[in-house]
C-alpha cells in the first residue's frame, strides 16, 4: 500500500506540460512558441493508450494534419485532455513530420473502502464520495473526497477527524482506493449564550432552539454537536419566538460559534437585540375586490385588537383570508399585511388588503430528498395541486405543516420559471430524519410500586405517515399492554382515524379493594374544527372489566358480609361487558406539550354507554388548563387546572368500577381512593360526581445544569369526590351498612415538587400535606410518579 501523496508528481508535471510554449518530452525536440507558429504535420502517433481508442485520444485535439497549428492549440490540446479525467500525464511533441501525443491512461479503481470509521458506515461515506469502482482514478476528485469526508464528520460533531486515501496496486493498471479514517473525539459544545436578552432568561431562549450544551446526557443525542445549519435554523427559531410574544423588532445582532481546537469544544454565542413588546392596536381589512365582503371575513380574523402582538396569528389569518377569498372565485387574490406601528404608544395596527394578483399556475411539484417517504404523504399537506393558481401563503402554510409533522430535519420550497411566463414550478426540498423509537424507564411509584415501561413508536410507519406504537408496562401492582394505530388522511381528507387494544391487570391491594382486569379497545376519528387548535373526536369502546375479590367465592350479600367486603363492591363482582360511543372536544394553544410555559388545554367529552353490553349510563367530563409566563427572566411559569365530571345511569344502577374514584392526581396528599364515598368496612366506593382545581408555580432549578432537566414547584390542590348512584346507596343500606362522605365534602392540600425530564420521560416528586380532610380519608405525604409517557 502506497500514500495517494506519492501522486503528487502528477500534478506537477501536468502543471509543468501545460505551461504555454514549453511542452515537454524525453529525446524528443521542444515545441516552442516561435515553431510552432507555422507547424504543420502530417499525421497524429498516439502512444501509451490501452483502453483508450486511438481515435478517441486524436478526436479531442485542436491540432489536425495538414493543417498549421500554433503554441495556443497545443496548450488547448492538452487542456482538453486532461479535462477528462482519463490519463494522469500526457506530452506532445514533434518527430519529423509526425506529431507524437503519449499518455499514461489513469488507473481504474476497483474498489472504494474505509477503514477506521465507525460512527458513520460505510454506506453513508460512500454517498459523500466522488470516486466510484470502475472508474478513473484522479487526484483531484480523492483530494475533493478526502473534504467531503471530514466535512461529513464535522456534521457529525467530530472536528478533529483526519482522512488519508491510500492506493493498493492490483496490476494491469487496477487499483484500490482506501480511506483511513481517524474519527478523533467528538466536538460537542460546551456553552450556549445569550447576549442583550432581558425579557427571557438564557434557560428560556436556549429551550427554543434545536443545539443544546454537552454534558451527562451528551450519549444520548447528537444535537450538542455544532452543525452551522442547525445554527441556522436556531436563529430563525429565536426570532420566530420573540415576534410569536410580542417583539417586533427583534432582530439577531450575530450567532457566532467558536472552536477551542485545545479543549475541542465550541462556544456558541447569540447577541439580540429584543426591542420592546408591542400589542395590537386597529385590526382592519381593506379590499381592492368589490365583490369580497369585509365585514364577512372578520371572523377569519385571529388578531384581536389589544392581544400581543404574535405573528403566527397574523400568518395564520392570512393563510385562512386567502382560503375564504378563494372560495369566493377570486383564485388569484392575493392578502398582504401592512404593520403600522406606534412607537409611543408601542402597538401596532394591522391591515389585510386583498387584491387580485397575477395570474400565475403552478404547473409543476418537484419532491426531492424523500427517501423514505412516499410522496403523497408530502403533497397532501398541500392546499394546492399542479395546475391551481400559485399562492405564497399557501406554500408557506404547506411548509409549516411539513415541518410540524415532524418527518423531516429540513424543509424547503422554492421556485422556478415554468414553461411559460404565467407558469411556476415548485421545489420541495426535505431531509428526512429518524422518526423510529424504543423508550424505556424504571422508577418507583408509592401507589404501584416498582414500575417499568417498554413501548416501540413509529410516527411514520413504511413512510406512509401512520402512527404505530406497541407498549408493555407496569409494577408490582399492576400490568397494561397496548398497541395503537393512527391514520391522519382517513380516506384522502384531513380527518385522522385509528384504533387500540389494551389489557390492564390492577392487584387487589390496600389502596384498591378488589382486583381488576380491563381488556378492549375502541376506533377514533378526529375531525379538525379549526386547524392547530380545535379538534372533534369521535369514538366508540368496546370493553370487558372483571372484578374479583380474593376472599368471597359466590358474591352473595352473607358471603361478603363474612368476608368484611363492601356491598358495593360485592354487588359489582363479576364479568360485564360496556359498548359505549362518544365525542371529545379539544381546544389546544400550548406553545409545547411536554414543557409548556403558555397557552391553553381545554377538553369537554361525553360518552354514552348502552349500545349493546351491561352498562348503560351517560357520563361527562371536562378540564381546562391554563399556563402562563409570569416572570418570563426567571423561567417561572404559572399553571391553573379545573377538571369536573358527572355520571349517571339511565337504565340500572352503577357498579363501583364505572363510578369516578379518588385520584391522587387530582388532590394530591391523599392516596389513590383516599377520599371520597366509603362505606362502614372503609372501603372506597367512588362517586358520581367530582370537582378539582389546581394552583401550581414551576421553576427552574438555579443551581443544577439545565441539561439535567430538573424544576420545582408550589401548588395547592382542592376538590371532591361524591354523590353515590341511589339504588346503589340503597342495596348498601338495605344489607345494614352506611355510607361516608356522601355529600359534597372539600378537601385541600398544599405542596412542593421536584420535576425531571429524564431520558426516559418525565418523573415527578410531591410532598403534600392535606389542610382539610375528612377523618376516614387516607392520606399519603409523599408521592413519586412516571416512566415513560405514551
Amino acid at each position: 500500500m502506497q500514500s495517494f501523496k506519492n501522486l503528487s508528481r502528477i500534478s506537477l508535471l501536468a502543471l509543468t506540460v501545460a505551461a504555454p510554449g514549453a511542452v515537454l518530452a524525453t529525446n524528443v525536440p521542444v515545441i516552442g512558441a516561435g515553431q510552432a507558429q507555422a507547424a504543420v504535420v502530417s499525421r497524429v502517433i498516439v502512444k501509451g493508450a490501452t483502453r483508450v481508442e486511438d481515435d478517441t485520444v486524436r478526436s479531442y485535439l485542436t491540432i489536425k494534419p495538414g493543417k498549421q497549428f500554433s503554441a495556443i492549440d497545443i496548450d488547448e490540446s492538452l487542456t482538453t485532455l486532461y479535462a477528462t479525467g482519463l490519463f494522469s500525464d500526457v506530452t506532445i511533441s514533434q518527430k519529423g513530420s509526425s506529431l507524437v501525443v503519449e499518455v499514461v491512461e489513469n488507473s481504474v479503481i476497483g474498489r472504494v473502502s474505509f477503514e477506521g470509521n465507525k460512527r458513520i458506515n460505510d454506506a453513508a461515506l460512500k454517498g459523500v464520495v466522488r470516486s466510484t469502482e470502475r472508474g478513473m482514478l484522479t487526484q483531484a476528485r480523492v483530494q475533493s473526497d478526502v473534504q467531503n469526508i471530514l466535512e461529513a464528520y464535522r456534521r457529525s460533531g467530530r472536528y478533529r477527524a483526519s482522512v488519508e486515501p491510500k492506493i493498493i496496486e492490483r496490476g494491469n493498471n487496477r487499483v484500490d482506493l482506501v480511506f483511513e479514517i481517524q474519527e478523533g473525539d467528538k466536538t460537542g459544545v460546551s456553552r450556549i449564550s445569550f447576549i442583550g436578552n432581558k425579557a427571557f432568561s438564557d434557560s428560556r431562549l436556549r429551550d427554543q432552539i434545536k443545539t443544546r450544551e454537552s454534558g451527562l446526557l451528551s450519549w444520548l443525542r447528537t444535537t450538542d454537536v455544532y452543525d452551522p445549519d442547525r445554527l441556522e435554523v436556531d436563529q430563525e427559531m429565536l426570532r420566530q419566538f420573540y415576534y410569536q410574544h410580542g417583539y417586533a423588532d427583534f432582530r439577531i445582532v450575530s450567532a457566532v460559534a467558536d472552536l477551542d481546537r485545545e479543549q475541542n469544544i465550541f462556544y456558541v454565542t447569540f447577541t439580540v437585540d429584543e426591542g420592546d413588546p408591542y400589542t395590537f392596536g386597529d385590526i382592519e381589512i381593506d379590499s381592492a375586490l368589490s365583490a369580497v365582503d369585509t365585514e364577512s371575513l372578520r371572523s377569519f380574523v385571529r388578531t384581536k385588537s389589544g392581544d400581543t402582538y404574535n405573528s403566527l396569528d397574523v400568518e395564520k389569518t392570512l393563510e385562512d383570508l386567502t382560503i375564504e377569498v378563494s372560495k369566493a372565485g377570486y383564485a388569484f387574490a392575493q392578502v398582504r399585511p401592512r404593520g403600522d406601528r406606534d412607537y409611543d404608544a408601542k402597538t401596532v395596527s394591522v391591515t389585510y388588503y386583498i387584491e387580485e394578483g397575477p395570474r400565475v399556475y403552478v404547473e409543476r411539484i418537484n419532491i426531492r430528498g424523500n427517501d423514505r417517504t412516499r410522496e403523497y404523504v408530502i403533497r397532501r399537506e398541500f392546499d394546492i395541486a399542479e395546475g391551481d393558481a400559485y399562492s405564497r401563503v399557501l406554500l408557506d402554510k404547506a411548509e409549516r405543516r411539513l415541518r410540524n409533522t415532524r418527518y423531516f430535519k429540513n424543509v424547503r420550497i422554492t421556485r422556478q420559471q415554468g414553461s411559460a411566463p404565467d407558469r411556476v414550478i415548485l421545489n420541495v426540498d426535505v431531509e428526512e430524519q429518524p422518526t423510529g423509537e424504543i423508550s424505556f424507564g424504571v422508577g418507583y411509584s408509592t401507589s404501584d410500586g416498582v414500575i417499568g415501561d417498554l413501548s416501540i413508536t413509529e410516527k411514520n410507519f413504511l413512510g406512509r405517515g401512520q402512527f404505530v406504537r406497541a407498549a408493555v408496562g407496569g409494577g408490582t401492582e399492576n400490568q397494561k399492554y397496548e398497541f395503537k394505530f393512527v391514520e391522519p388522511f382517513f380516506m384522502g381528507r384531513r380527518i385522522s382515524a385509528g384504533f387500540d387494544v389494551y389489557r390492564r391487570d390492577y392487584k387487589q391491594s390496600s389502596n384498591r379493594s378488589y382486583a381488576e382486569t380491563s381488556t378492549g379497545g375502541g376506533v377514533n376519528f378526529g375531525l379538525p374544527l379549526r386547524e392547530d387548535e380545535l379538534v372533534l373526536n369521535l369514538n366508540y369502546k368496546l370493553y370487558q372489566r372483571d372484578l374479583t375479590r380474593s376472599n368471597v367465592g359466590d358474591p352473595t350479600p352473607e358471603n361478603c358480609k363474612k368476608a368484611g367486603v363492601s356491598f358495593a363492591v360485592c354487588d359489582s363482582l363479576g364479568k360485564y361487558l360496556t359498548s359505549s360511543v362518544g365525542f371529545s372536544l379539544v381546544y389546544n394553544t400550548l406553545d409545547n406539550m411536554m414543557s409548556p410555559h403558555e397557552g391553553v388545554f381545554a377538553k369537554y367529552s361525553q360518552d354514552f354507554a348502552g349500545v349493546g353490553g351491561d352498562s348503560q349510563f351517560t357520563r361527562s367530563e371536562v378540564q381546562a388548563n391554563v399556563y402562563r409566563e409570569l416572570v418570563p427572566a426567571w423561567g417561572l411559569v404559572g399553571f391553573t387546572k379545573v377538571t369536573g365530571g358527572a355520571i349517571n345511569s339511565w337504565n340500572n344502577r352503577l357498579r363501583v368500577s364505572d363510578q369516578f374514584q379518588g385520584s391522587s392526581d387530582r388532590i394530591r396528599g391523599f392516596a389513590t381512593n383516599g377520599y371520597g364515598p366509603r362505606d362502614a368496612n372503609g372501603d372506597a366506593i367512588g362517586g358520581q360526581y367530582y370537582v378539582a382545581g389546581t394552583v401550581e408555580g414551576n421553576f427552574p432549578f438555579p443551581v443544577f445544569p439545565e441539561e439535567l432537566g430538573l424544576s420545582g414547584a408550589v401548588f395547592a390542590d382542592a376538590g371532591s369526590l361524591w354523590g353515590v348512584d341511589g339504588e346503589l346507596s340503597d342495596v348498601i343500606k338495605q344489607n345494614g351498612s352506611s355510607v361516608n362522605s356522601e355529600k359534597f365534602d372539600l378537601r385541600a392540600s398544599v405542596g412542593v415538587g421536584v420535576l425531571w425530564q429524564s431520558p426516559f420521560g418525565p418523573l415527578r416528586a410531591d410532598f403534600a400535606w392535606p389542610v382539610v380532610k375528612n377523618d376516614a380519608d387516607k392520606t399519603q405525604v409523599f408521592k413519586l410518579s412516571g416512566g415513560t409517557r405514551f
